[in-house]
C-alpha cells in the first residue's frame, strides 16, 4: 500500500511540476526532480518506473539542463557503485529517463555508453549488475533509438553471460531478452553477426554466452523474429556436438525458450519431438518426422514453428533410411501449404533445397518420387522465381553423361513437376524450345534424358498433355531404335505410359504411329511397337496381355470379350487394318517379333482362322504392298504369312490370292514382281499337292513369266519358286515349262522372246541343273551349233558351274571342232558372227565351271591339243590360251601347269606355222598371268620336255640325227620371248640346282634357235643376267652351266655382242683363276670364242701375262694363260 501510495504521490508531483512555467518557478522544478530522483531508491519496480516515467519529461524544465551533466553523473556513480540493488536498479532508471528527456546526443555527449561498457567488462559484480540494468532500461526506453549502441556494447553484454555471479547472468539475459524485443529488422541483421561470431570463439564461456543471446532472439517481434530464427536454430543445432556440456545444455535451453514462443497449438503439442530430434538426431529424427506426419494441422505453422521443422527436414533427408529421406521429402513439399506468409520459408530455401536436389537423385524410385512432387509443390507456393536456378539445375543433370540412368530418373521427374506446377503454358514452351529439340542430342545421355522427362509428363499433365502428343511421338519412336539400350529402354516405359494414361483418349493420334512402327526396319522398334500395341489394344479390351499360351477356356472368352470391345472403339475398318499389321508381324524374320505378336494375337483374337477370314480382303492387300516394297526383309516376311494364312485356310484361299499375284506380277514393277515370286513361292510350299494341281495352269504360266524376266531379281526369285514347284509336283513342273523355253530358245525370228526364254532356263538351271543339263546339253551341242544355241549354252555355263564340268567330255570336242571348221574358211558376216558366239561361249565353259571341273577341263582340251588335225590342234591351243587368261585370278589350273606344259611345248615342234602362233601364243598367255617363281619351278621338266622333243626329231626316221636341228616352234619372230622370263627368274633367283638347269635350259634354247631369231635386243637380254650371275659365288657346277650358255651366246650373236667384249673379257679371265679345271678349260674355250670379236689382242695378252707373273711356276692359271694364248 505504501508502494502504491508513493507512486501516486510521484505521479501527482510530476504532473504538478510540468504546469509550472516561467523563470520564477524553476527552483520549484529543480527541487521537484531532486525528489523524483531521490524516489528512485524506493525498492519498489512499480514506483522506480513512474518516477521514471515523469523525470522524462521535466528533463527540459527550468534548469535541469544546465545541471544534466552532474544528475547523470551521480546517476551513473548510483547505478554503478550502489550498495543495494534497488539504488542500482532505481539509478538506472533514473539514467534512461535522462536520456530520454535530453534527447538521444546525451549519450555520446557525456560518454555514457563508454561508460557503462567498461562498468561491464571491469569492476565488482555491482557494477556489472548495474551497468546491465542501464543498458536494459535505455534499450526499453528508447527502442529503436539505441539500437546503433547495442552493436558497440554487444560485446561486453555476452562476457556478462559467462560472469560468476547468478546476479550479473540473471542481467544479462535479462538485458538481452529485451534489447531483442526492440530490435528492428535491420537491428537484426547488424546484431547478428557479431552473435554468430562470437559462436566460433574457441573459448566455451563465449560460444555459451553467444547461444543464451541467441536465445533471447525469442523476444523479438514476430516479424524480426521470421527474420532471424533461419540463422538461430540451426547455430543451436551445431551446439549439441560441442564437447562441453554447459555449451550443450545451453543450446538446449536457448531451444526451449525459442519453443515457449511458438503459437502454432499442434506443432507446441510435438514440440518435445522437435528438440529431442535436434538434441539426438541419430534416435529422434524419424520420430519427429512421423509425429509431423501424423498430425493434422488445423492452424497455420508459424516462423518459430518452421524454426524446430526445418532442421529436422535437413536432418532426414540426409539420413541414410528411405523412409526418413522419404518423409522428410514429403513435409517439405507440404509445408508451404500449412503457413500463412510463403515468404517465411523462403530463408529455408538454402538449407533444404540442396538436400532435396540430392535427394532426388537417390537410387530407390519412391524416394525419387516424394523428392520431385516437393519440388514441385515448392514451386507451386513459392513461385519459380524464387527458385530461379532450379530448372537450369535440372535440364543441366538431365543432360550430364556422369550419372546413372536412375539419377536421370530423378531428374527428368523432378524437371516435369516443376514445369507442371508452372502451368500448362509453361510446359509447352519449356518441351518444343529446350527439351524436345534434344531428342536428336548425339550423347545418348541427353537423349535418355528427354525420354524420362516424356515418361512422367503425361500422367503428370493428365489431359494437358494432349497438345504435346504429336510432338512427343517422334521423340519416342526415334529413342525406340536408338542405338543405345538404355535410350530404347526408356523409350518404351515412355511410350507405355502415353499408351496407359492417353491412348484410350487418343487412340486416333498413337495408333497410326505403331502401325508404321510394325513396318520399321529396325526390329527393335518393330517389338517395341508390338508391345505398345499389345497395351493399347489390351486396355481398349478391358485385358491383360497373354504370356503363357493362351489357349485356355477363361483366355480364350477374354479375346472374345476384347476383340468385340476392339471393334466397337476403332470400327470396322480399323480393326481389319490392325490385325492384319498383327498378323504380318507374326510371320517377322526376328524370333523375338514373332513372340511378341502371337502373345498380342492371342490376346485380342480368340479364333484364328475366323478372323483370318474376316481380314483376308486387308491382309493381302497389306502382303501384296509388302511383296512390292523392294525391302527384301519385308518381302520375305510377306511370303512367309502367305504360306501361313494357305497353310491355315487350306484350298478356300488359293481363288483369293493366286489372281492377285497373277496380276500383280503383269502389271508391277521389278520390286513388286520380286516380291510375287516369294509369295508364290511360299504359297506353293504350304499347299498340297492336290490343291497346286487344281491351278497348275495359272502359276506355270505364272512362274515361266517370272522365269523370263529381264530383271535378274525377279529371276532369282522365280527360280526359288520354281523349286518350290517342282518340290510339289514332281518333274510336271519341268514337264510343264523346259520344252516351251527351248522351243522359244530357237526362234531366231524373234530376239526378245529367245532371250527370255533364256532367262528361264539359266533359272531353272541354277537349282535343278543336274537333272535338267542332260536333256538340254545335247538338243544346244547339235552340230551346227547356231548363235543362238551358243549363246544359250553361255549363259547356261554362268550358272551351272558345279555340275557342267561333266558334261566337258562332250562339250569340249564339239565347241573345237566347231571352232576348226572355220580354218582358213572365208566365212560372211553371218558365219563370223556365230564364230564369236562360239568362243564366247568357251570362254564362258572355262570362266565359269567351278575348281573342281578345272582338271576335267583341262584334260579335255589336252587331248586335243594332239589332234591329226592341224585346225583341231590350234583350237587346241587357243583353248589352253583362255583357260588360263579365264582362271588367272582364281588360279586353280596351278596343279594342271605340267599338262598345260607338256602340251604347248610339243605344239613348238609342229610343221604348221598357225598352230605354231598359237601354241606360242598360249605360252605367252601362261607365262603372262602365272608368276615367274612358280612356273620356274618346273624349270627341269622343261628341259627334259624340250630334250624328248629332239631326240625323237633327231632319231626318227628322216630326222637329222647329230647334224644342226632347229626347233620351230623357237625360229618364229619373238619364239623364244615366253620361256625368257622363266629362265631368268632361275638364273638370277633360283638356288644352285634351279640356276644350274636354268644357265643350261638357256643354253640349250639358244642352241635350237637360228642366229636371226636371237638377233638385236634378244641376244641383249640373255647376256645381261649370265654375265651378272656368273661372277657370283656359284658352285662349279652352275658356273660350268653358264660359261658354257656364254659361249653358245658369243656362237650364235656373234658381231652384236662387241659392245660387250670387255665385260665378256673380264669375265672369262676371272673364270681362269677359277680352283675347278673345268671351269678353267670351260673359260679357256669361251676366250677362244671371243678373240676373233676383240679388235685388240694386247690387252688381253697383257692381262694374261700379269696374272702369270703373280703365280708360282706350277700354278693352274699360268698353264690356263698359255693355253689361251695359243688358243688366240
Amino acid at each position: 500500500a505504501s508502494d502504491r501510495r508513493k507512486e501516486g504521490s510521484v505521479v501527482a508531483l510530476g504532473s504538478v511540476a510540468l504546469h509550472l512555467k516561467g523563470p520564477e518557478n524553476a527552483e520549484k522544478i529543480d527541487n521537484t526532480i531532486n525528489m523524483l530522483i531521490e524516489a528512485l531508491k524506493t525498492p519498489s519496480e512499480s514506483v522506480q518506473s513512474s518516477v521514471a516515467a515523469c523525470l522524462a519529461k521535466l528533463m527540459k524544465k527550468g534548469n535541469t539542463q544546465d545541471r544534466i551533466e552532474q544528475i547523470l553523473s551521480d546517476l551513473i556513480g548510483d547505478c554503478l557503485h550502489g550498495e543495494t540493488l534497488a539504488t542500482r536498479r532505481g539509478a538506472a532508471y533514473g539514467i534512461s529517463a535522462a536520456v530520454k528527456g535530453s534527447g538521444i546526443a546525451t549519450l555520446k555527449k557525456f560518454e555514457i555508453v563508454k561508460k557503462l561498457e567498461e562498468g561491464c567488462e571491469s569492476g565488482s559484480s555491482s557494477s556489472k549488475e548495474g551497468s546491465l540494468f542501464a543498458i536494459e532500461l535505455l534499450s526499453d526506453r528508447l527502442g529503436l533509438l539505441f539500437e546503433p549502441y547495442v552493436i558497440v556494447l554487444l560485446p561486453a553484454l555476452l562476457k556478462t553471460f559467462s560472469d560468476s555471479s547468478d546476479h550479473v547472468r540473471t542481467a544479462a539475459s535479462h538485458a538481452a531478452g529485451l534489447i531483442m524485443s526492440k530490435l528492428s529488422a535491420h537491428g537484426v541483421k547488424l546484431v547478428m553477426p557479431a552473435v554468430l561470431k562470437s559462436f566460433e570463439d574457441p573459448s566455451w564461456r563465449t560460444k555459451q554466452a553467444s547461444i543464451v543471446m541467441l536465445g533471447s532472439m525469442s523476444h523479438c517481434a514476430p516479424k524480426q523474429l521470421a527474420a532471424a530464427l533461419p540463422k538461430v536454430v540451426p547455430k543451436l543445432t551445431e551446439a549439441f556436438s560441442d564437447t562441453h556440456p554447459k555449451v550443450k545444455s545451453s543450446a538446449e535451453e536457448a531451444l526451449n525458450e525459442i519453443s515457449t514462443v511458438i503459437k502454432n497449438p499442434e506443432v507446441s503439442e510435438i514440440a518435445p519431438s522437435l528438440l529431442k530430434a535436434l538434441t539426438d538426431p541419430a534416435d529422434g529424427t524419424t520420430r519427429a518426422l512421423e509425429a509431423l506426419i501424423e498430425t493434422e494441422f488445423l492452424h497455420a505453422i508459424d516462423s518459430p514453428s518452421l524454426a524446430l521443422i526445418v532442421p529436422v527436414l535437413h536432418r532426414g533427408l540426409r539420413d541414410r533410411g528411405a523412409k526418413t529421406k522419404r518423409y522428410g521429402a514429403l513435409i517439405s513439399g507440404n509445408i508451404c501449404s500449412m503457413i500463412d506468409d510463403a515468404r517465411d520459408f523462403v530463408p529455408y530455401l538454402p538449407i533444404l533445397l540442396p538436400d532435396l536436389k540430392t535427394v532426388l537423385l537417390d537410387p530407390i524410385p519412391d524416394v525419387r518420387s516424394t523428392s520431385a512432387k516437393a519440388l514441385g509443390a515448392l514451386t507451386r507456393g513459392l513461385g519459380e522465381d524464387t527458385l530461379p536456378d532450379l530448372r537450369s539445375w535440372l535440364i543441366e543433370t538431365l543432360r550430364s553423361e556422369g550419372i546413372s540412368s536412375a539419377e536421370r530418373s530423378g531428374a527428368g521427374q523432378g524437371l516435369t513437376e516443376v514445369l507442371v506446377a508452372g502451368g500448362a503454358s509453361v510446359v509447352e514452351e519449356v518441351m518444343h524450345e529446350e527439351i524436345l529439340p534434344l531428342r536428336t542430342h548425339p550423347q545418348p545421355s541427353t537423349r535418355e534424358g528427354v525420354l524420362w522427362v516424356l515418361t512422367f509428363l503425361p500422367t503428370s499433365l493428365g489431359q494437358s498433355f494432349t497438345p504435346l502428343i504429336d510432338s512427343s511421338l517422334p521423340a519416342l519412336l526415334g529413342g525406340l531404335s536408338d542405338d543405345n539400350e538404355q535410350v530404347r529402354e526408356v523409350a518404351l516405359r515412355a511410350g507405355r505410359v502415353l499408351v496407359r494414361s492417353h491412348g484410350k483418349a487418343h487412340v486416333d493420334k498413337i495408333l497410326p504411329s505403331l502401325e508404321d512402327g510394325l513396318s520399321d526396319e529396325d526390329y527393335r522398334i518393330r517389338v517395341a511397337s508390338l508391345t505398345l500395341l499389345g497395351d493399347l489394344l489390351s486396355m481398349i479390351g478391358g485385358t491383360t496381355v497373354i504370356k503363357g499360351d493362351g489357349d485356355t477356356q477363361d483366355d480364350i472368352r477374354k479375346a472374345e470379350r476384347a476383340q468385340a470391345q476392339i471393334a466397337l472403339a476403332l470400327g470396322n475398318d480399323t480393326r481389319k487394318r490392325v490385325l492384319s499389321g498383327l498378323y504380318l508381324a507374326r510371320c517377322d524374320t526376328a524370333a523375338v517379333v514373332r513372340q511378341s505378336a502371337i502373345q498380342v494375337w492371342k490376346t485380342v483374337v480368340s479364333v484364328t482362322v475366323r478372323a483370318l477370314r474376316d481380314i483376308l480382303q486387308v491382309l493381302v492387300g497389306k502382303v501384296v504392298d509388302a511383296l512390292a516394297s523392294g525391302h527384301p526383309e519385308r518381302t520375305q516376311v510377306a511370303g512367309r504369312c502367305l504360306g501361313d494364312i494357305t497353310a491355315k485356310l487350306g484350298e478356300s484361299v488359293l481363288p483369293s490370292i493366286i489372281p492377285v499375284l497373277r496380276n500383280a506380277l503383269y502389271t508391277g514393277d521389278e520390286h513388286t514382281r520380286r516380291g510375287v515370286c516369294v509369295g508364290l513361292s511360299e504359297v506353293i510350299s504350304g499347299s498340297t499337292k492336290e490343291n497346286i494341281m487344281r491351278f497348275i495352269e495359272i502359276i506355270v504360266k505364272v512362274v515361266q513369266d517370272a522365269l523370263c524376266d529381264d530383271n535378274e531379281g525377279v529371276r532369282e526369285m522365280a527360280s526359288s519358286c520354281f523349286q518350290s514347284l517342282h518340290a510339289v509336283v514332281g518333274n510336271r513342273a519341268l514337264d510343264e515349262i523346259v520344252p516351251s523355253l527351248l522351243v522359244a530358245i530357237e526362234d531366231d525370228t524373234d530376239e526378245e522372246r529367245r532371250h527370255r526364254a533364256l532367262n528361264g532356263i539359266t533359272g531353272i538351271l541354277s537349282i535343278r541343273s543336274r537333272e535338267l543339263l542332260p536333256y538340254i546339253i545335247p538338243r544346244l551341242i547339235s552340230s551346227p551349233i547356231t548363235k543362238s544355241h551358243a549363246e544359250a549354252l553361255s549363259g547356261i555355263a554362268t550358272v551351272t558351274g558345279a555340275t557342267i564340268h561333266m558334261h566337258f567330255n562332250t562339250i569340249i570336242p564339239t565347241l573345237i571342232t566347231e571352232l576348226a571348221e572355220f580354218y582358213d574358211a572365208d566365212v560372211d558376216e553371218e558365219e563370223d558372227s556365230r564364230q564369236e558366239a562360239i568362243r564366247g561361249c568357251a570362254r564362258s565353259m572355262c570362266c565359269s565351271v567351278d575348281e573342281i571341273g578345272v582338271n576335267w577341263l583341262v584334260g579335255e582340251i589336252a587331248s586335243k591339243c594332239g589332234s591329226d588335225k592341224e585346225s583341231i590342234r590350234k583350237e587346241g591351243c587357243w583353248m589352253m590360251q583362255i583357260t588360263v587368261e579365264e582362271r588367272k585370278d582364281e588360279k586353280d589350273f596351278y596343279e594342271q601347269i605340267p599338262i598345260i606344259l607338256r602340251e604347248l611345248l610339243y605344239r613348238f615342234n609342229d610343221e604348221n606355222t598357225q598352230v605354231l602362233k598359237a601354241a606360242n601364243a598360249a605360252f605367252k598367255s601362261l607365262s603372262k598371268h602365272v608368276p615367274a617363281e612358280v612356273l620356274v619351278d618346273h624349270v627341269e621338266f622343261i628341259r627334259n620336255l624340250i630334250a624328248s622333243i629332239v631326240s625323237e626329231c633327231r632319231r626318227r626316221k628322216g630326222g637329222v640325227g647329230d647334224g644342226e636341228f632347229l626347233l620351230p616352234g623357237f625360229n618364229i619372230p619373238k619364239g623364244l620371248e615366253p620361256l625368257l622370263p622363266i629362265y631368268q627368274r632361275g638364273i638370277l633367283y633360283g638356288n644352285a640346282t634351279i640356276r644350274e638347269a636354268s644357265a643350261a635350259g638357256l643354253g640349250e634354247l639358244i642352241d635350237l634357235t637360228a642366229s636371226k631369231y636371237l638377233a638385236g635386243p634378244l641376244i641383249v637380254k640373255m647376256t645381261g643376267p649370265l654375265l651378272r650371275i656368273v661372277g657370283d659365288r656359284n658352285p662349279s657346277a652352275v658356273k660350268i652351266a653358264i660359261l658354257r650358255t656364254l659361249g653358245l651366246v658369243l656362237v650364235k650373236g656373234g658381231p652384236a655382242l662387241r659392245a660387250f667384249v670387255p665385260q665378256f673379257q673380264t669375265t672369262f679371265v676371272k673364270a681362269l683363276s677359277d680352283p675347278s679345271r673345268q671351269v678353267r678349260l670351260e673359260a679357256i674355250g669361251a676366250l677362244a670364242l671371243l678373240m676373233p670379236l676383240s679388235t685388240r689382242v694386247d690387252p688381253l695378252i697383257k692381262e694374261l701375262v700379269a696374272a702369270s707373273l703373280g703365280k708360282s711356276a706350277g700354278s693352274s692359271a699360268e698353264t690356263a694363260g698359255v693355253a689361251v694364248v695359243q688358243a688366240a
